[in-house]
């Protein structure tokens, strides 16, 4: 099938790429005491691009067979775009084919749901709270990509993610993972989650300052991810969008920072010898030393602005256009004992969607605060919002913690900062 596109679309485009999913998947969500939802789907997918004098079309259908017609509509939808400074697709190129995202023993079937989400309430039971909602899906594909110049790269990956959330009182806890290998363990999501919801019971007030504070892996990504990594954009640079626009060269963050995106990483969220359009990857630095050294570019906004694609086109699924993203992207720095000296602890944060991504300013409600001293957990705090900048605190970095956490296409570790403004409630 994929030839016969690339065959027929090369009858009526200067270029076409291919980009086919076909995979299995099982869920279960567990909702008041009992499981509620239980689901497996076969999912298959095809995406279509095409380009003529430098105007892309695209096309999507969940129903291969219906091919010419996604062809029809990328063509179509090509007359309609706005031509561009246009290079070509990449061509071939020799590349380690083993899959870095795929476990083969992780199967998507109902026997090892049933033993993941069973795993996650076991765990629960470890503190007094409720268990609201678990849930566990486990998937696995098959990814091809193929072109009009040859390129023909096919890899499997897997994906397991889990999540529980808690009640105790008014307070809530959740905790969520997700991988491409059975390392999770499931007992701790659950344990995790009715702590938290059971340690924040009666929290007590805290009066507007400045304090020392400890971001969790969770809560200093939420921020990262929101702010930082968009400003790494080379479209958002060259658009005038971005606050890092002209600051190569420049200290963007405490000297021992360290910021890079690691794609042949062995079970990195995202790692892959190729990005979504075939070009080979490699290690990119954005951050060292504190020191900027790079921005993020795909082949269109390469072409657009006369620079060349980092490897860093990523796609959400066969529809619609690959974009900037990042597949294993890792934060480093000076690994010290941060939970050692009295801080406020940030569990999570809630509202980093609504931080300006310009300035970097933000506020923040913080969830499941409380006070941590000598590694330990301490007597819980009420309620408190968090006012920055992203960009200042990456100045402010007082030391990372040695443990690191996978968080969305980011594995990161916890920070402290001191003498950060919270608004006490």
């Amino acid at each position: 099938m994929i030839e016969e596109v690339l065959r027929e679309g090369a009858r009526h485009a200067d270029e076409v790429e291919v980009y086919f999913v076909e995979g299995e998947m099982v869920s279960a969500d567990f909702k008041r005491g009992m499981v509620a939802v239980a689901e497996a789907s076969h999912e298959c997918g095809l995406g279509i691009r095409t380009i003529v004098g430098g105007r892309i079309g695209t096309s999507s259908t969940n129903d291969p067979s219906r091919w010419k017609e996604c062809l029809t509509a990328a063509l179509a939808s090509g007359r309609l775009a706005t031509g561009q400074a246009w290079n070509g697709l990449p061509g071939p190129a020799v590349l380690d084919r083993t899959p870095l995202c795929y476990d083969p023993s992780l199967s998507p079937d109902a026997r090892q749901l049933q033993e993941l989400l069973d795993g996650v309430l076991e765990g629960a039971g470890t503190h007094p709270a409720t268990v609201t909602s678990a849930s566990a899906v486990l998937s696995n594909a098959t990814t091809t990509l193929a072109n009009t110049h040859g390129v023909e790269y096919t890899v499997p990956d897997s994906d397991i993610a889990l999540s529980c959330e808690a009640i105790s009182g008014q307070s809530t806890g959740y905790e969520g993972q997700s991988s491409a290998f059975l390392d999770i363990d499931p007992a701790a999501i659950g344990e995790r989650a009715t702590f938290f919801a059971a340690h924040s019971v009666g929290g007590d007030d805290l009066a507007t300052g400045t304090y020392d504070i400890i971001l969790s892996e969770t809560a200093f990504a939420e921020l990262l991810g929101t702010v930082f990594l968009p400003a790494l954009s080379g479209r958002s640079v060259h658009a005038g969008r971005s606050f890092l626009a002209d600051k190569l060269g420049a200290a963007v963050g405490v000297p021992s920072l360290q910021i890079y995106d690691d794609p042949h990483r062995l079970h990195g969220p995202g790692s892959t010898f190729w990005d979504d359009e075939g070009v080979p990857t490699s290690r990119l630095d954005f951050v060292r030393d504190g020191i900027l050294r790079s921005y993020a570019y795909d082949l269109r906004t390469a072409y657009r602005y006369k620079a060349t694609s980092t490897g860093s086109a990523v796609r959400g699924g066969y529809g619609g256009n690959p974009s900037i993203g990042f597949h294993s992207l890792i934060i480093e720095g000076e690994v010290q004992s941060i939970e050692q000296e009295r801080a406020v602890y940030v569990r999570d944060v809630v509202g980093a969607h609504t931080a300006n991504p310009m300035s970097g300013d933000f506020s923040v409600e913080i969830s499941n605060p409380c006070w941590m001293e000598n590694g330990e957990f301490g007597a819980p705090i009420r309620k408190a919002m968090l006012a920055g900048n992203v960009f200042s605190m990456l100045h402010e970095i007082a030391g990372v913690s040695g443990h690191v956490r996978t968080v969305g296409s980011m594995i990161v570790p916890s920070i402290r900062l001191n003498t950060q403004h919270l608004i006490g409630t």
